[in-house]
């Protein structure tokens, strides 16, 4: 069976190519074994966010009272905040369900793929031949080799969600944004959590803000090990992890969230001739792989791991297999948010980074939360923003506070379209809203040149005339 496309897993990188490619015109066939929608959909972005959602509902009625408003201690329902987090799940499913991807066009084969040469495929006993391919097999959980852990009965996104009972006392191995959000999410639904991390607390940001979200965690009541690497992992009556320092931490649950490992085994890759190492399927800046006739997106390829950054691979995609254009991938304007509370988002360079690459030509505006008066009025005054520009253009923002996952998206456009601060302090922002503080910390840049005493001399001199 010849087809234009083929398609192997149906998460959001193969979803949006599969569908975009069909709706082009292009007979396509998609493979996907599990449930559709990938990890995002099942076991990733949208539960912990619907749990999330629960989490910060529980302590925003607890902390009411500095609105002149009391409520009596909320009261944790497990089963139904499961139920939640399963119908946003089923609320979203539709969008991504085999009938809506066979209405565009596509062919879907609930089976594994594997290849069986440098141009086909084998499913479900058939073989299905394709003039581009493009695996999209994104990636699951990585698991540390530590002693003891293969053996014991650890959880990960993909088995913590839907949990019966409540953990009593979760342990999380790992501190990156999958760690803190459900570290935060479960200590907000009553559960006691710690988080032993062998570095520090979400690495790949900007300490200063990072600081903001530790305070946060911390007054949740979460309890923090940094620098700290496990050794040893004993189950029995609860689970216990031996730390390298000497320390044991027990709890009744572990949630391993240790990172990422893309999905590359049992694809038959060395047969397409597709190379790969352990950070995933190598490809070129257009996203080929060492066959230039198969493509590699999303969480599998060598690259970053966000469903949004899945997406615009996908885009890629379809530029190169359907209008045959040289598109090639630019992760310069990639953001990314934790969505905790307060969130923490970034976008382009931090601060060490464009020190290094930009040195003395770098300027760094910054500005805090409780200058805005959407954040007085709403008592959400904890946060910072950091805008960073060369030559005036804008190369990175980091913003930590409620919402900042919604305000990075002006700064991504910034540094997308290489846009200056004066794009950004001259627009409109309507009142009182917290994107009042893009244009106000933008406008900063100016405010020395402007109010200067030669500026101000020019003024003077101005109003002499008739």
């Amino acid at each position: 069976m010849s087809y234009d496309l083929a398609v192997i897993g149906a998460g959001a990188a193969g979803l949006v190519t599969a569908g975009g490619a069909a709706q082009l015109g292009l007979k396509v066939v998609l493979f996907e074994p599990g449930a559709m929608g990938g990890e995002c959909l099942n076991t990733g972005c949208v539960p912990s966010k619907a749990l999330l959602a629960a989490a910060h509902a529980a302590h925003d009625g607890a902390a009411a009272a500095k609105f002149g408003v009391r409520f009596a201690m909320p009261t944790i329902d497990w089963p139904a905040v499961n139920a939640h987090v399963r119908g946003v799940i089923d609320a979203i499913a539709p969008h991504d369900s085999q009938e809506r991807f066979e209405a565009f066009g596509v062919e879907v084969v609930r089976a594994h793929a594997r290849f069986v040469s440098p141009d086909t495929l084998e499913a479900d006993g058939r073989r299905f031949t394709a003039r581009r391919l493009v695996i999209a097999t994104g990636s699951a959980p990585a698991v540390p080799p530590i002693t003891g852990l293969a053996q014991a009965p650890y959880l990960t996104n993909e088995t913590i969600f839907g949990l019966p009972d409540r953990p009593a006392h979760l342990l999380i191995l790992g501190g990156g944004a999958i760690g803190c959000e459900l570290a935060q999410a479960h200590r907000r639904l009553g559960s006691r959590v710690t988080i032993v991390e062998a570095d520090r607390l979400l690495p790949r940001d900007d300490p200063e803000f990072v600081a903001i979200v530790v305070d946060s965690l911390r007054a949740d009541g979460v309890e923090i090990i940094e620098g700290a690497k496990a050794v040893k992992v004993e189950h029995g009556d609860g689970i216990a992890l031996h730390l390298e320092d000497g320390r044991t931490v027990q709890g009744s649950h572990l949630l391993v969230a240790a990172g990422r490992a893309a999905r590359t085994d049992g694809y038959g890759l060395d047969v397409a001739g597709v190379a790969f190492t352990k950070a995933g399927i190598t490809v070129d800046a257009r996203l080929r792989t060492s066959n230039k006739r198969i493509f590699a997106i999303g969480d599998c390829r060598d690259g970053p791991r966000f469903t949004h950054a899945a997406g615009y691979d996908a885009g890629i995609v379809i530029r190169n297999c359907v209008f045959r254009l040289p598109a090639k991938a630019d992760y310069r304007a990639l953001p990314w948010v934790t969505f905790t509370d307060p969130e923490l988002a970034q976008v382009g360079l931090t601060e060490a980074g464009a020190r290094e690459r930009h040195g003395d030509k770098l300027k760094i505006l910054t500005w805090s939360f409780d200058k805005n008066d959407r954040a007085q009025a709403e008592r959400r005054t904890v946060g910072r923003a950091k805008v960073l520009a060369v030559g005036g253009r804008v190369v990175g923002a980091s913003i930590v506070g409620v919402g900042a996952g919604e305000m990075i998206q002006i700064w991504t456009l910034a540094v997308s379209a290489r846009l200056k601060l004066s794009a950004v302090a001259g627009m409109i922002a309507p009142y009182p809203t917290y994107n009042e503080m893009a244009k106000a910390i933008a406008g900063s840049s100016f405010t020395e040149a402007l109010f200067s005493p030669r500026v101000r001399r020019l003024a003077r001199w101005l109003q002499r005339l008739p």
